[in-house]
Formats: C-alpha cells, sequence, structure tokens
C-alpha cells in the first residue's frame, strides 16, 4: 500500500497565496502578486484558459496593481527586500521590465490615484517632506509634475480624485484613531466631517459624481458608518449605521449605482450592498470570513481576494451581484487535507477590570495534542487577530500546539473606544489583558499553568518581551520576532511619518519618562529567565534591528539562554518562502527542545 509522507512544516508553508490583484480593463486578463516560485512576483492569468505565467522576476512584493483603464500598462509598486521604500513603476500586460515611473532611492512613494486615460498619476511620497508628505500629479506622457499638497501638521495623503479631476481628497493622519479628510476644488479646503474637538477617523474614500462624496467615518460614534458630503452644498450627511459593525472599505459600483461595503465586528467580515437611489442595504453571502480587497468591474462583475482560519487567500467572481461566487484561483495547502486544518474557537472573558476580551483558541486534536498552549499577542497593537489562516498556526496545531491569541483592549474592529484604551498603555492594560487570558484558560480547564509558551510578532514582540520580564513564571519558553525592547529607542528610530504619531500612540519620552521605563521590557532584563528565541529583519524599518539587538546583548550579558537569527533580506515580516520556512522549522525545534525541561 502507498504511504504518504506525514504533514510536515514544508507543506504549510510550501503554500502559495495572492497578495494583491488586477483585472484587465477587458477581464481577459488577472495580474497577481503571488509567490509561486518562493519569491512574490507578478503572474499573469488569461482568465478564459486559467494558466498562470510569470511577469516579472523581480523577486519582492508589490504593495500595489493597478491596471490603466486604457489597458495600455500597469502601475505597480515594489520595495526592497522588505525596507519598505516603495518606488512606482510601469509594466506592460505581457509582462518583461519594469520602467520607473516615480523612482528616489530612499524614498517611499504611495500611489493614490490614475486618471482614466492613463495620464495622471497622483501619489504622496517622503521625498523632500519625510515627516509630512508632499503630494503631487504626475503627467505620464509628458513627464511635468505638479505639487498638491505640501504636509505640514500631520502625514497627508491624497486618498480619491474626482472622474473629471476638478477636485480630491485628501487625509491628514494624526494617528491610528484620528484622522481629518478634506476636500480641494477651486483652491479651496473643505472639511468633510462637521467641526468637533473630538478625535474620530475617516477611513475610506469614493466619489460616485463630481459634486458627490461617499466615505466610512466615525465621526460622534464609536462605530464607523457610512456617510455622504454633497460638494455644492457642503452638506455631511449620515446614512448608514449598523449595530456593533465597523465598516472598513467601500467600493463603488457604476453600473449599479450602489456602494458594496466591508464591515466586520471581531474576528470575521461581512459584505453589504448599499442602492444609492432607494438607500436599501442588504447583506450577501461571501465564500470567505475575511476580505482583503475588492474590484468591480464596467460589466459589474466583483472580484473579491480573501481568506479564513482553514484557507489562504484566494480570488473569487461574482457576475450575479454577490448572489454567488465562481472561485478563480484555487490555493491550498499542499499534502494536506482540509479536514485536518482547525477552525478556531471564538472565546469571551473578562478581563482584571471587568473589560470583556474576545479571543480565539485553535486548538490541537486531542489524539495529537501535547497539552502545550502558546499564548499570541498580535502585532499592531491597534490591529487583531482573526480568521485568517496563519500557516505557522496551522502547522504548530497539528504538531500537537494550541494556540489562544486574545484580542487585547487596543484592538480594532471592536469600536474607537476600545482601540484608543492602548493608547499612552502599551505595557499596563494590555499586558494584564494577556495574563488574566492565561488565568481564565487556565480556570475553564482549556490550558494547564505548567504548560504555556510565548509567542509574538512586531507589539506581539514587545508584549512577548514584556510579559516574559514581568511574568516569566507563565511560561517555558518565549519567541520574539521583531519586538521593540525599549519604548525610548523606539520611538526615535521609527520612520519619520511616524513620528507625529508618538506621543498620543506611546508618550512623551521627557514627559511621560517614568511610565515609558516601567513599560520598556529591557527594564525587566532580571525577571527574563526562560529560555528565548529572538528573530529580526535587517531591512525592518519599524521596529530597527537595534531593538532585538540591544535586549539579546544584554541578556548574554547576563549569561541568559538566548538564541538569535538575523535575516539580511527580510523587513517587518517574511516574504521569501525560504526564510519563512526556516524561521517557523526553528521555532517549531526550540518549543520541542524546551516543552519537557
Amino acid at each position: 500500500m502507498i504511504q504518504f509522507e506525514k504533514m510536515n512544516t514544508k507543506h504549510f508553508l510550501q503554500n502559495l497565496t495572492v497578495s494583491d490583484f488586477a483585472i484587465s480593463p477587458n477581464e481577459k486578463q488577472m495580474v497577481l502578486s503571488t509567490n509561486f516560485n518562493g519569491y512574490f512576483n507578478l503572474w499573469g492569468m488569461d482568465l478564459e484558459k486559467k494558466f498562470p505565467y510569470q511577469m516579472t522576476f523581480h523577486n519582492q512584493t508589490s504593495d500595489f496593481i493597478k491596471y490603466s483603464k486604457t489597458g495600455e500598462f500597469l502601475l505597480v509598486g515594489f520595495d526592497k527586500d522588505g525596507d519598505e521604500n516603495s518606488q512606482i513603476y510601469a509594466i506592460s500586460p505581457e509582462g518583461g521590465s519594469l520602467v520607473p515611473i516615480r523612482y528616489k532611492e530612499g524614498e517611499r512613494h504611495f500611489y493614490a490615484h490614475l486618471t482614466e486615460d492613463g495620464r495622471h498619476l497622483y501619489y504622496s511620497t517622503t521625498a523632500g517632506n519625510s515627516t509630512y508628505l508632499n503630494s503631487l500629479v504626475y503627467d505620464i506622457k509628458s513627464e511635468e509634475e505638479k505639487s498638491l499638497i505640501e504636509g505640514s501638521d500631520a502625514p497627508t495623503f491624497i486618498a480619491t480624485v474626482s472622474p473629471e479631476e476638478k477636485s480630491f481628497v485628501y487625509i491628514k493622519q494624526f494617528g491610528n484613531t484620528h484622522s481629518l479628510a478634506y476636500v480641494q476644488i477651486d483652491g479651496e479646503e473643505v472639511l468633510l466631517t462637521p467641526l468637533t474637538d473630538k478625535q474620530h477617523t475617516v477611513s475610506d474614500v469614493v466619489y460616485t459624481s463630481e459634486m458627490e462624496i461617499y466615505f466610512l467615518t466615525d465621526y460622534d460614534e464609536d462605530f464607523s458608518y457610512l456617510a455622504k458630503f454633497d460638494i455644492q452644498s457642503k452638506q455631511f450627511t449620515k446614512l448608514l449605521q449598523l449595530e456593533k459593525d465597523n465598516f472598513t472599505s467601500i467600493y463603488y459600483s457604476k453600473e449599479e449605482h450602489a456602494l458594496y461595503i466591508v464591515g466586520s465586528y471581531g474576528v470575521e467580515d461581512r459584505l453589504y450592498r448599499y442602492t444609492i437611489v432607494d438607500g436599501k442595504n442588504e447583506k450577501l453571502e461571501t465564500p470567505v470570513d475575511i476580505i482583503e480587497k475588492m474590484v468591480i468591474m464596467p460589466s459589474g462583475h466583483l472580484y473579491l481576494l480573501g481568506k479564513s482560519a482553514t484557507k489562504p487567500n484566494n480570488i473569487f467572481v461574482s457576475k450575479e451581484m454577490g448572489s454567488s461566487w465562481l472561485e478563480v484561483t484555487h490555493y491550498r495547502v499542499p499534502g494536506v487535507r482540509e479536514e485536518d486544518l482547525v477552525e478556531p474557537e471564538v472565546l469571551r472573558y473578562p478581563s482584571f477590570d471587568g473589560l470583556e476580551i474576545e479571543a480565539l483558541l485553535f486548538k490541537a486534536k486531542e489524539e495529537n495534542s501535547n497539552g502545550h498552549v502558546i499564548l499570541w499577542p498580535h502585532g499592531g497593537p491597534q490591529s487583531i487577530e482573526r480568521k485568517s489562516f496563519r500557516p505557522m498556526f496551522q502547522f504548530l496545531v497539528t504538531q500537537g500546539y494550541s494556540i489562544f491569541a486574545p484580542n487585547f483592549r487596543g484592538s480594532s474592529n471592536y469600536g474607537l473606544d476600545f482601540k484608543k484604551k492602548v493608547e499612552g498603555d502599551w505595557g499596563h492594560g494590555p499586558r494584564l489583558d494577556n495574563t488574566a487570558g492565561i488565568d481564565w484558560l487556565i480556570e475553564k480547564g482549556y490550558a494547564n499553568r505548567d504548560k504555556m509558551l510565548l509567542l509574538g510578532g512586531s507589539y506581539g514582540g514587545y508584549m512577548a518581551l514584556l510579559l516574559h520580564g514581568r511574568h516569566a513564571d507563565y511560561f517555558k519558553a518565549v519567541v520574539d520576532i521583531f519586538g521593540p525592547s525599549n519604548l525610548f529607542s523606539f520611538i526615535e528610530s521609527v520612520p519619520d511619518f511616524w513620528a507625529p504619531y508618538m506621543k498620543q500612540w506611546i508618550g512623551d519620552p521627557e514627559k511621560d519618562k517614568e511610565r515609558l521605563t516601567a513599560d520598556s521590557p529591557i527594564t525587566y532584563l532580571d525577571g527574563m529567565t526562560k529560555p528565548m528565541l529572538v528573530i529580526q529583519g535587517a531591512n525592518d524599518p519599524r521596529v530597527v534591528q537595534k531593538e532585538s539587538d540591544q535586549i539579546v546583548a544584554a541578556l548574554k550579558d547576563k549569561g541568559r539562554e538566548v538564541e538569535y537569527i538575523v535575516l539580511e533580506d527580510e523587513g517587518h515580516g517574511f516574504t521569501k518562502k525560504a526564510n519563512e520556512i526556516y524561521v517557523y522549522e526553528k521555532i517549531l525545534e526550540f518549543f520541542n527542545t524546551h516543552i519537557d525541561l
């Protein structure tokens, strides 16, 4: 009888994924950013034949793909090995060489809009204004450029441009929980939301005509809702709000004169169609739990990129206004049956002060469990752990480990007030939400106190370090992936356009010195007594290598057991398949070595 190899790391980590896509105007070609060859490149797929072919050999992740409405070219953004300094290139639909359109080494370009005739590119850039950004329009044909906005009091980004380029909307980003949107028309700048002293956000904006702007905001509310701004009358109107549904993105269908709205509360998304003429709102079924992107074609066809806990990103098409969906790609975990993957349980528990915390538990199957639970504090911190496919999670679960992922205070998708609870409190409330979660797990019989492990990345890496330093008795071993170790040096080293956010987000190094010292993991070196694995990308612009270097050096000086891995061709994440496999195998090996100690 034929015996197939048992599931191992490579089965889970050789799975492919789509990070972005675009559709040609005639709907004959789909262009994907995918890692078929172990590196992210652009691949084309003729939708009638459905057979992929490589278009670039750049081996970098794209941060956007935009097909010109004329079908003559695509615009795409690439950085270099995770440095996040995205440059804007053009490429032919047949693939081949990349033509630099907006390129300046060491600077970052934020794509905003390409006009229907494919001539005018609107974008924002760090060039010449690294803290607040400059926004420009570039004429691709004449190669002339015009300055639109010089950012001053906050990082400023162009959000969208009207169909005839008579106006545009830009956003001043004061922080993750405070952003203001303005429309500029005939030299006049008008705020889209009414004047108020209360902080709020504008998260997505679309034009449906020269005079009508629809957008998402949480102005005067806890959850984001749909609003409208009439340019002629300068009138703001609140249109649609659903109880405990945080609207995150909107897409306009010109064919239907309707808006498709992505809403979410907690760990999964929902999709709605809002008909502009009569204000009717309808919930649609989707084939995914998480919606990453939608593209609506002039034909009215809907293309959706999304995933679930047990399936990686795939692209689907609906030719019936979302009433049914056809899978266009078919990415799965090679060599693994879907029934062998684990759907997470959604748990809720009271924290130390009574605040309800929602969490996901990926539970190892009883016949395979080694009894150990890994605490995973997510990154962000104003982000969230959701029903998303993480090959590392699924692999660790099949190896007998359960994973507990709490959405502690500060997480997104639970309202503006909940999200703001981490601001100025990186190390107290969220830390105790995590320890309260462990205590609750143990009390309810989900975990044993002597069988807990700790793993986190980015803010989750910071929390892993802090929990290790202050609550080492909970854990047998700790893994930190590019986590800040010292809030003072972290504040000084972030990208320039993050600097204006730091005082509200984390604190003032002078005024809040005592609290920042108390919240910095490096303060608690004496408490870090358990074995540790630290992983860092050398090109990380968000959490620079110094953050990991200093904590590793300090612990080694104390004779502690620390293994340190630096990836020379990665930034704030893993984009090369070989690196991803190497890191996750190291994590498994590290945990397996220490669970019996």
